[in-house]
């Protein structure tokens, strides 16, 4: 039996500020440790007494530029990275998805008021954000998880040509 698509409303609670990438291109990297602002709606303001004590967030935001995915698609290796067993695009990262929800677990610097400078996030100038949680280790962190190979391959890649070294 084949269940009926369901739509959802959802609004946005405040927008993400990345100085200086309003002009990102879609597929060009910026660094996500830059200091950015998660400027929430004042309506909401109340709703983030005590946030300040968490060291990290959860942020659920909405992917507004990004192309909607409307069929699964051909598997293809992760960011057309060479050398990678294809899969597909749910076992990606890609902003590409049939709902373009993004997450996000940037480090909480301050708050000023219904503003949140955070460092850590991975999302454009002006994005719409739908929630925010404080980040729970207990409930959130999976000591168990396991990655497959191709991930782990992707990541060191990653580390060497940013110079990081892991």
């Amino acid at each position: 039996m084949t269940r009926q698509s369901r739509w959802f409303r959802v609004q946005s609670i405040g927008t993400i500020l990345r100085p200086g990438t309003g002009e990102t291109a879609r597929d060009e990297f910026f660094d996500p440790w830059q200091e950015s602002i998660l400027e929430i709606d004042e309506r909401w303001e109340d709703g983030l007494i005590g946030i300040e004590q968490f060291s990290h967030l959860v942020v659920v935001f909405y992917l507004d530029r990004a192309q909607r995915r409307r069929t699964a698609g051909e598997p293809r290796q992760a960011e057309d990275a060479s050398g990678l067993v294809p899969v597909g695009f749910f076992s990606t990262r890609t902003p590409k998805r049939p709902n373009p929800i993004g997450l996000s677990y940037p480090r909480l610097l301050r708050r000023e008021g219904s503003r949140l400078i955070v460092t850590g996030i991975d999302a454009w100038d002006g994005t719409p954000i739908v929630d925010i949680k404080g980040y729970y280790p207990r409930d959130e962190m999976r000591p168990d998880a396991e990655i497959p190979d191709w991930l782990a391959l992707l990541w060191t890649r990653h580390d060497e040509e940013r110079g990081s070294g892991g």
